[in-house]
């Protein structure tokens, strides 16, 4: 934990929180930070700052709060993700939040299986817990706006060219020689699709609607692999 992530419901007072559970812990355990010492602290979309240590027990701490710098921005970058199997989701959602994406859609596709959307790790407590881990390793505070879309064609239809909306676009796709681009640096909406990747239809639709398929080379990566790899290659 680089970051001691904060919500509004720890805060106290006007500059004062408590902390329990496994920040807590965390703290108290692994950091060891006495009275007095000091951690890097944030609040969620808000700023960061330092959290002096002003009391410890064995189940809360107290720290004080100073906050006043501006958090590391995220990356201009919409990620259109075809929702992988539970475990890998509970994987990737922190990658993502630490690399820094924006908005993350979790979109079906043929190939995605139907029991994947029955998944408790879809519920917006275990998604944001997800991404909170995340923001506490990358050390930063705005937390990726995440959104499900059950049905691709409705979606790719009547959503998909708002969202994309002066940006770049790119599809994840082996079956292509052209190589995805190196620090791109600019506003992008990023497909990546399921294991074995999209089906013909899907890309065709993809393509209709100015998505440029792009390769990381003749490797088969995993999704979380093939994440993180595309956004550190887009953005440096």
């Amino acid at each position: 934990m680089n970051l001691l992530l904060l919500t509004d419901s720890d805060f106290i007072g006007e500059d004062l929180v408590e902390i329990s559970g496994r920040r807590h812990g965390h703290i108290v355990n692994i950091l060891k930070l006495p009275v007095g010492g000091t951690v890097k602290a944030g609040l969620i979309n808000g700023k960061t700052g330092i959290g002096t240590i002003i009391n410890v027990d064995q189940t809360q701490l107290r720290i004080k709060i100073d906050l006043r710098d501006e958090p590391i921005p995220p990356l201009p970058v919409t990620l259109l993700l075809a929702l992988p199997r539970p475990k890998m989701l509970k994987r990737i959602l922190p990658i993502c939040a630490c690399l820094g994406v924006s908005k993350m859609y979790l979109i079906n596709s043929y190939r995605v299986e139907k029991s994947y959307w029955q998944s408790p790790w879809l519920k917006a407590k275990a998604i944001n817990g997800q991404l909170q881990l995340g923001l506490e390793q990358a050390g930063t505070t705005t937390l990726p706006v995440v959104e499900l879309r059950d049905r691709f064609k409705p979606f790719v239809e009547d959503e998909l060219e708002s969202i994309a909306a002066n940006t770049m676009r790119f599809i994840a796709h082996p079956k292509t020689d052209t190589p995805a681009p190196i620090a791109l640096n600019q506003a992008a909406t990023l497909t990546v699709g399921p294991e074995g990747g999209f089906i013909p239809y899907e890309i065709g639709m993809l393509i209709d609607r100015g998505f440029t398929p792009v390769s990381l080379g003749k490797r088969i990566l995993k999704v979380e692999t093939a994440v993180t790899a595309l956004l550190s290659r887009l953005f440096t």
